[in-house]
Parts: C-alpha cells; sequence; structure tokens
C-alpha cells in the first residue's frame, strides 16, 4: 500500500475506533480531528433540514439554502463543487446509500494539492454519513439541529416510523416526500427490498390528529409484519399475498383504533422481471409515467373500500392487479392532500400540474429525490406556504442494467 493510501486507511481507522466512544455532540468534532489528520485545513459538515430547504451547520453558523449556494448545488446534483479561489476548498455530497444528507467541505491545509484533498474529503465525507445515521437514533442533538421549529405529537410519532426517503439498486430506485413535515398527520409511505422484490406502500388515515397518526402507525406496522412473518406468495404474481397484507391492516385497524378509515396502495415490484402488483383501497390511483408521458389510466381500476370499515374479511378481499412494466417505466403514488391543496384563490394543484412538473423535471436530468423536493416546494408556494391536509408523493423507477 502507497504512503498516502496507508495515511487514509489509518486516519479513518483511528476515528472510526474512536467514534464508539464518543458522546452526544461529538461527531462533528471527530470529523474535523480526522480531517487535520489527513492534512485537510477546514472541514465542516452541513446536513438536510426536514424539508430539503436549508443545510445546517452541525458546528454553528448561518445556514446555507439549498437552491441558492454551491453547498447546495453540490447536495441537488450529488456531485462534488469545488470553490474557483479563496481556500480552494470543495463541497463533497454525504449519503447514505442513495439517501442525501448533507454535504460536507474540505479546504487543503496550505500549499497541498487540491485535488489530493478533495479525495480525502470524500473518505471522510463517508465516514461522516456513516456516524450521523448510527449515532441519530440516540443523539437528539443530530435530530434537533436540522428542525427549524417543534413537531406535533403525531408528526413526531409518524417520522419515528418512516423508513429513509430514498432507497435504491443497480434495478430500481424509490424515492418519497411528505409535507407538512413538522405538523404532519394521518399520511405515511413505507418501501423496502425483500430479496429481488421491492414493497411499497402509501397511506392516508382519516384525520389530522395524534388517532390519525397513530393509524397510519398501526398501518405500517402490521405491513411490515404481514411481509416479515410470511404472508406473502413465492413466485407467482404476489395478488394472493398483497391482499392477505391488507387484512392484516384491516383486523390492526378494527382492534385497536375503531371507527378510522385508512386509503391506502400497497404494491410490490419485481425488479428483475418489472411485474408490478398492488392493492387500491380507496386511494388515488398510482400513475404510470412512461417515456417522458402520463400514459392514461394505465393503472386506474374499480375502486375498492378504504381499510377500517369492517368490509374485508374471509372471503372478501380487496382485489389486485398486475402489470408488467418495461425498461425506464415511473410509477407515482400520491394521496390527495398534493392534487387538491388549494392556492388563496380556490384553484386545486390537480393531478395534471403534478404530473406535468415530474416529466418536466425528469426531462431536465433531474433524479427522483430532487424532484419529489421541487416538487413539494412547488406544491407549498401554491398553497401560500400552508398545507391544511398531507402531501404525500412515492415515485418509484424500473431501470434495469439490462
Amino acid at each position: 500500500m502507497e504512503g498516502g493510501q496507508a495515511e487514509v486507511h489509518g486516519a479513518l481507522a483511528r476515528a472510526l475506533r474512536r467514534s464508539h466512544g464518543i458522546g452526544p455532540g461529538e461527531v462533528a468534532g471527530l470529523i474535523v480531528e480526522a480531517g487535520r489528520e489527513l492534512g485537510l485545513g477546514a472541514v465542516e459538515i452541513r446536513l438536510s433540514d426536514v424539508q430539503q430547504r436549508r443545510l445546517v451547520s452541525l458546528t454553528g453558523g448561518a445556514a446555507l439554502d439549498i437552491d441558492a449556494s454551491l453547498a447546495g448545488l453540490a447536495y441537488r446534483t450529488q456531485q462534488v463543487q469545488r470553490e474557483s479561489g479563496g481556500d480552494r476548498g470543495s463541497w463533497i455530497p454525504m449519503a447514505d446509500g442513495i439517501e442525501r444528507l448533507g454535504v460536507l467541505y474540505a479546504a487543503p491545509d496550505g500549499a497541498a494539492d487540491p485535488a489530493e484533498a478533495t479525495e480525502r474529503g470524500e473518505a471522510l465525507a463517508t465516514l461522516g454519513a456513516l456516524l450521523v445515521v448510527s449515532k441519530s437514533t440516540h443523539d437528539d442533538g443530530l435530530v434537533t439541529v436540522v428542525r427549524s421549529r417543534p413537531m406535533s405529537h403525531q408528526a413526531e410519532l409518524l417520522w419515528a416510523f418512516l423508513p429513509p426517503r430514498t432507497i435504491g439498486s443497480g434495478r430500481v430506485t424509490s424515492s418519497a416526500v411528505l409535507e407538512p413535515a413538522y405538523d404532519v398527520g394521518g399520511d405515511a409511505f413505507d418501501h423496502s427490498f425483500d430479496g429481488d422484490v421491492l414493497q411499497l406502500a402509501v397511506l392516508d388515515a382519516m384525520g389530522h390528529d395524534l388517532a390519525a397518526g397513530g393509524a397510519s402507525s398501526i398501518a405500517l406496522a402490521a405491513f411490515r409484519a404481514a411481509r416479515r412473518d410470511g404472508t406473502r406468495v413465492s413466485g407467482g404474481s404476489g395478488v394472493a399475498a398483497l391482499a392477505g397484507v391488507a387484512l392484516r391492516i384491516e383486523e390492526a385497524l378494527l382492534r385497536w383504533i375503531p371507527d378510522r378509515l385508512l386509503t391506502g396502495v400497497l404494491a410490490r415490484l419485481d425488479t428483475v422481471t418489472g411485474q408490478l402488483t398492488w392493492v387500491n383501497c380507496g386511494h388515488p390511483p398510482p400513475l404510470l409515467i412512461r417515456d417522458g408521458h402520463v400514459v392514461p389510466r394505465a393503472l386506474e381500476r374499480t375502486a375498492q373500500l378504504p381499510l377500517g370499515l369492517g368490509a374485508y374479511g374471509e372471503g372478501r378481499e380487496p382485489r389486485g392487479h398486475t402489470v408488467r412494466l418495461q425498461p425506464g417505466d415511473r410509477v407515482l403514488v400520491h394521496s390527495d392532500g398534493v392534487t387538491e391543496a388549494r392556492s388563496p384563490d380556490g384553484e386545486t394543484f390537480g393531478e395534471q400540474r403534478l404530473t406535468d412538473f415530474v416529466v418536466r423535471s425528469m426531462a431536465a436530468g433531474q433524479d427522483a429525490p430532487e424532484a419529489l423536493r421541487r416538487l413539494v416546494l412547488s406544491l407549498i408556494d401554491h398553497r401560500a406556504h400552508e398545507l391544511r391536509d398531507d402531501a404525500t408523493i412515492l415515485l418509484t423507477e424500473w431501470h434495469p442494467p439490462h
């Protein structure tokens, strides 16, 4: 191993060992110290806030606008952005897999080579991302630094249950957004891998109170429990599996929070074959985007009743559906709070505006996380910065390598 590589590996290994014993609030200091060992003159970690509008420093200082800063450009594009002058530093994306976390600033020390400093900063950003994710489960400082105001009880409950906003593999990417982030009521989403199958859900519980958040949380728990304890079908279309999962959610709602209705789309995507299977219980139909256009009514089927009514049981299961996707297809699932959001003069956001925005964003080369981030900002602007209903959007793209 060359001397430079050995130096980098040694510094990262020592930082990783020290990380096991650090206390709350010490992540930034550990990364800065490791940066000094790597010959970096300046190191700073900035994390995205909950609504992905600002990059907040872990060491203090004014937040940076994601849409109006070089650091924000690194976050939006997930590409290193180098300063043109001054200390010749670089803004480096920090990600957990493909989930965007923030950026790390790295500048060379004195006459050090800027390219080498950037390379070492990238290694440090990877370590920093791992530490932020692992420590944020029990470090309130890391959690609250990305918040601009307190969360409601139901929002705190739901965010604790939600998965990362973006997950993916070489075959598929799934990304979701949820607003109003600090006061969300009954909306929720889920996505997770089971081997080659991507499991998806978008849920919308009636109401905008703690009981609504409880209903969605119980539904998420039932959805996951049913997937993981064998209520599924190997091979085939998986329609029976999803119907069984829907029944488990129905039973949980009737037992723990009766008289609370919940609409939802439950789906599974075979990432090898592109076979999409879904059950729609009273929810807006999913949308299929193909070759830059929405395929009219491609995933629209006869409406099923919502969950929580007691309409499903032995011999009375929600009807499932199956379709084969083409490479590059995108499936968009949203709650009614998106299309029904009204401007101050009463104009609804509408499905056409929703799909046009997504199609234009993708055509401009934006990936799914960035397209949804911008879509939510547009939705909030349409509603004059105040959403009265929850708005959830999940966008899944099937992109097999061959």
